[in-house]
């Protein structure tokens, strides 16, 4: 009997089939597994985090008068068993210092990953995140995900950092808003940083990245410019900012005339006054406003943003046009108080990485590229990185790759910078 030929291309083609289905296979499972890790610890965080949303309210209230204590000491901690999975983070409430100086409290969240730490201590970010609003309970500390607004944690915990992430007095304690005061909101990014070197476990060294998104940039470039004088047992190595509100004049001057700058000024008037009012007094202050705006900014002032956005836009809509008297920009004493918050005021002599969105209607980009002109003429080292198509909202998620990048730099020594020679 003849032996059956053997098509040998097609054997082999049947063998690779097989080798690929099972490949494709392994590669199915391996993302099942990973999706279903995935969903189950979300499930997990959803849970816990609800549980924890019911003992907010007692962490969150202090004694009157509070004690005072050193800046940067924890008044009070507890852990977070929402945490992302291989994490560990505790919510904090540390003391910190006001425009005036003052000892005042603030809160806020300290993460690390549970890898091993090095013997002279983690490297740790200090997380300044962007508008959430002005009110106590829009503390990002406070949300369901109280991680939620991180932008890079993921990656930076990967990296073997940690982060400190503060709310800004005002937010989750409450106290005196400091929205887009920059002397007690970097007072309070600095002091996050001393807080999580005050937790014995979470093993923290000195060395330390600011990072910041929005109002977040300008707090941590205050910080920046501030550090040397206010932490100076603290070792900064470099600042990351994405979209920030550097430039507080031209903020107002371009935001004004829509709801986005409505909504900025309802929060930082209330602010401005009360920090301000002993040196300008509380009528000059007011006096931008138009009586439908002196008469909606306490409702705004008191709306988050996000999770309310449908109430702000109900208020401020019918404003826009109508909320100011004239520009705040070049209007007494807001000319002043604008410029004296405004980043650029000193240099910075740390490496400085700058992102921005090329579809940004909130900061427009030639507000930040002229505050990188600036960083420039003083001689910084400047990592300036340009996203087309990018809109305000995603300027920090789209500079995350390049902000690795510029942190392995860093690590190793000076980033190249990108300044015209």
């Amino acid at each position: 009997m003849t032996e059956p030929a053997v098509d040998e291309g097609s054997g082999s083609a049947r063998g690779g089939w097989a080798r690929r289905h099972r490949r494709t296979v392994t590669v199915l499972t391996v993302l099942s597994v990973v999706v279903a890790l995935l969903v189950a610890d979300g499930i997990r965080r959803y849970a816990e985090g609800e549980a924890e949303l019911a003992s907010d309210p007692a962490f969150y209230a202090l004694p009157s008068p509070v004690p005072t204590g050193q800046a940067g000491a924890i008044i009070r901690r507890e852990s977070i068993a929402s945490a992302p999975a291989g994490s560990t983070a505790w919510r904090v409430i540390y003391h910190s210092r006001d425009l005036a100086g003052e000892d005042i409290p603030v809160s806020g969240i300290v993460i690390v990953p549970n890898s091993p730490a090095p013997l002279d201590g983690r490297p740790i970010v200090a997380w300044g995140h962007p508008t959430t609003g002005a009110a106590t309970r829009c503390a990002p500390s406070l949300g369901l995900d109280p991680f939620q607004l991180m932008e890079g944690m993921h990656e930076l915990l990967a990296e073997g950092y940690a982060i400190a992430a503060t709310d800004y007095p005002g937010l989750g304690v409450a106290g005196g808003s400091s929205y887009l005061l920059g002397v007690p909101e970097s007072n309070a990014v600095l002091d996050s940083v001393r807080a999580a070197r005050g937790i014995d476990e979470a093993q923290i060294g000195d060395r330390f990245v600011l990072w910041g998104h929005s109002q977040g940039g300008q707090a941590v470039l205050f910080a920046a410019e501030r550090a040397a004088d206010y932490a100076p047992e603290l070792t900064l190595e470099g600042v990351a900012v994405a979209a920030p509100a550097a430039d507080l004049s031209a903020l107002m001057s371009d935001d004004i005339v829509d709801i986005s700058g409505v909504t900025i000024a309802s929060y930082a008037i209330p602010a401005y006054t009360a920090a301000y009012e002993d040196r300008f007094g509380e009528e000059a202050i007011s006096a931008i406003l138009t009586p439908a705006g002196a008469t909606a900014t306490p409702k705004m002032a008191e709306l988050c943003l996000l999770a309310q956005n449908e109430q702000i836009h109900a208020i401020a809509d019918p404003l826009v046009g109508g909320y100011v008297t004239s520009d705040p920009a070049t209007t007494e004493p807001w000319r002043t108080m604008l410029r004296e918050n405004s980043a650029g005021a000193s240099p910075i002599t740390v490496p400085v990485f700058v992102g921005q969105g090329e579809a940004d209607e909130l900061v427009i980009p030639s507000a930040t590229e002229e505050y990188v002109a600036r960083l420039c003429a003083q001689k910084t080292n400047v990592s300036f990185h340009r996203f087309p198509g990018v809109d305000h909202g995603f300027a920090a998620y789209a500079s995350v790759p390049a902000l690795l990048l510029w942190l392995a730099e860093l690590e190793s020594g000076t980033p190249k910078g990108n300044c015209p020679a």
